[in-house]
């Protein structure tokens, strides 16, 4: 199966380019935008809609400052080094989760500063409008045809015209679903009911860690660093692995906290 062929910029106008990874990543945010201006008007959220706004400012700076940064250290610092001035071509690609993470981290601290509220109240409150920005995100990668998988005889490979003349896992579509879909679901009902300060943020950062290091099985390593492990082991699982212990720790004591309260 040839994966589609995708133009990489959307729109042209005259010499402005618009291209579908920045439009995703902006369906991401009006998406998380409508999503938080929801749940802030369910009663006993804590929450005014009109704060929503505020923090998906900050937010969006977190993601992209700290994901393309992320990207640069953790993937390609050799060449970033030597080509300083392409850290500034987002529209390129290279942006790194865990990075975005980081910087998402750092945004909210802020704001928790300014608006005095805990910082896992804030983000418990972001944990559940994420995957709405990352699955979108994982599609632009699609459209790109950028990190896809390993080859396989599985019936639904792709073809990529960057990847080679044999059928690959389209990885993109896999993290889309299971980071995108499935762990907003996830997070979704299980927000639904109260939970203790920093239940729904460990249960983000176990699910997400737990989908993508199961899905960098069949993704095909980034080039520059290849396998760092095994044969197996990537940079993204072992940036994924810390997500699940820390997610799992935090689970056990904000219910440990709960019952002491």
């Amino acid at each position: 199966m040839l994966a589609p062929e995708i133009d990489p910029i959307a729109i042209h106008l005259g010499p402005l380019k618009i291209h579908w990874y920045g439009l995703m990543y902006l369906v991401g945010f009006l998406g998380g935008w409508w999503v938080g201006v929801y749940r802030a008007k369910r009663p006993g959220s804590g929450w005014d809609p009109k704060e929503v706004s505020d923090y998906l400012f900050y937010i969006a700076l977190g993601v992209i400052l700290g994901g393309r940064f992320g990207y640069v250290l953790f993937y390609n610092l050799a060449h970033y080094l030597k080509h300083p001035l392409d850290i500034f071509a987002i529209w390129s690609g290279g942006m790194s989760f865990h990075g975005g993470l980081i910087g998402v981290c750092v945004a909210m601290w802020l704001y928790g500063r300014k608006t005095k509220r805990p910082f896992l109240a804030v983000t418990d409150f972001v944990a559940v409008l994420t995957p709405i920005g990352l699955g979108p995100g994982r599609i632009g990668n699609f459209i790109n045809q950028e990190l896809w998988g390993r080859v396989t005889d599985l019936p639904w490979g792709m073809v990529f015209r960057t990847g080679g003349p044999l059928p690959r896992h389209p990885t993109q579509l896999y993290e889309a679903t299971l980071e995108g879909l499935v762990l907003f679901l996830i997070l979704w009902f299980y927000s639904r009911s109260p939970r203790p300060v920093g239940a729904v943020s460990s249960l983000f950062l176990i699910f997400y860690g737990l989908f993508r290091f199961l899905v960098e099985l069949v993704r095909e390593p980034d080039p520059q660093l290849g396998y760092l492990a095994f044969g197996w082991v990537t940079m993204g699982q072992v940036l994924s692995l810390p997500m699940i212990l820390l997610g799992a720790w935090m689970l056990w004591w904000s219910h440990q906290r709960a019952r002491v309260a």
